[in-house]
């Protein structure tokens, strides 16, 4: 029987083994400043690991700081799209890493940020087809994380156009795909549907307070997991919010964890 390495490692990404995942991203670091104090690095990230978060995603440099006994059975996803807050156009994104540089560090998977309908639109697409061609000669996972952002994108909710999307990433190579939640976000419904891939929303439903609700609603909704990271290192117990939310993911029965989750925050 021959083994296929892209199998072995989309399997590690889903802990529990029923395809669905929760990824915590922590790469806010390069686009907005620190997630975290020095001190407090590793015991997040023990937090993370521990509370049954999937994969972690971070930057090539970051990733080199993670204790290996803090990650535990977690999941490496190494992001190597970058831009920061500060730039000329903040939806410019550039590869900063490459695959060889993920497996070296022993990443399970790796992802590549695209925004369609900015100006550097067709960079970002090659960037994502090249990376896609890598993935499949070494057999590492790849995760599209694109969204309809730029000039020429009235509203990056709209159906039709996270539809799309999604679609890119199919068409690009990518094997899993995060994009926004619907203004609606019942309407997640359409999205998964139009799309052969594993969809996983980022953050949660737009200016939901209850992000347990919102992520029930989602998962219903047919996405096969979350990517949440400004709600999860923000809050004031990191590794509660990550087992209610791998709860609901996982569909097990958070009853025994403490009260509903209440955040004002964005992923």
């Amino acid at each position: 029987m021959t083994i296929d390495g892209k199998a072995l490692r989309m399997r590690r990404l889903s802990r529990t083994g029923d395809g669905r995942h929760l990824f915590v991203p922590l790469d806010h670091s390069v686009s907005d400043g620190p997630v975290s104090d020095r001190s407090r690095w590793d015991g997040l990230v023990r937090a993370i690991a521990g509370g049954g978060a999937d994969a972690l995603v971070v930057h090539k440099g970051r990733a080199r700081t993670l204790n290996p006994s803090a990650l535990g059975d977690c999941g490496l996803v190494v992001h190597l799209s970058a831009s920061t807050a500060h730039a000329a156009d903040t939806d410019a994104k550039v590869l900063v890493g490459d695959v060889d540089d993920a497996l070296r560090l022993g990443a399970d998977a790796v992802s590549v940020h695209v925004n369609v309908g900015s100006d550097t639109e067709s960079r970002q697409l090659a960037d994502l087809g090249l990376v896609a061609g890598a993935c499949q000669r070494w057999g590492v996972p790849l995760l599209a994380m694109i969204y309809p952002r730029g000039p020429r994108i009235h509203d990056p909710r709209d159906v039709t156009l996270l539809r799309h999307a999604v679609n890119i990433a199919a068409d690009l190579g990518a094997d899993l795909v995060k994009t926004a939640v619907p203004a609606v976000p019942s309407r997640m419904s359409e999205v998964v549907e139009s799309c052969p891939l594993p969809v996983l929303c980022a953050g949660g439903a737009p200016d939901a307070r209850n992000l347990e609700a919102s992520a029930a609603e989602l998962m219903d909704a047919g996405c096969a997991g979350l990517a949440v990271g400004r709600r999860i290192f923000t809050s004031e117990n990191p590794a509660v919010t990550v087992a209610r939310l791998a709860a609901v993911v996982h569909a097990q029965n958070p009853a025994a964890l403490s009260e509903p989750l209440l955040t004002t925050g964005v992923a």
